[in-house]
């Protein structure tokens, strides 16, 4: 069993930035692929970033947050991140993060089903 537990969310201007952070249980964590997604009202979860390797070196962004938001992972403290900076109004969602005990590949990590645990979620608001 693991356990995810967010934080970092909050109500930001657009422009700004928040950086979210999600522990997880398990001593095994250094082999985790994480990843993460959002859900927006009334919108279908949709897939974020996802840190494929143990060390963070393969990273998957979704396109609309290229080039905004960062990725990175301290397995050391069993604790994945995500810096978002640029935030814009259409970032609002809930976001959560996920782990897959199994290995992930560029194909399969942007689909939430591939995960075995998904986190409590932290709500993000970027005001216009």
């Amino acid at each position: 069993q693991v356990q995810l537990v967010e934080s970092g969310g909050g109500l930001v201007q657009t422009g700004g930035s928040l950086r979210l952070s999600c522990a997880a249980s398990g001593r095994t964590f250094s082999r985790y692929s994480m990843g993460w997604f959002r859900q927006a009202p009334g919108k279908e979860r949709e897939f974020v970033a996802a840190s494929i390797t143990w060390n963070g070196g393969r990273l998957l962004y979704a396109e609309s947050v290229k080039g905004r938001f960062t990725m990175f992972r301290d397995n050391a403290k069993s604790t994945v991140y995500l810096q978002m900076n640029s935030l814009k109004p259409e970032d609002t969602a809930v976001y959560y993060c996920a782990v897959s005990a199994g290995s992930l590949t560029s194909a399969t990590a942007d689909q939430a089903r591939t995960y075995d645990y998904l986190g409590q979620g932290t709500q993000v608001t970027v005001s216009s």
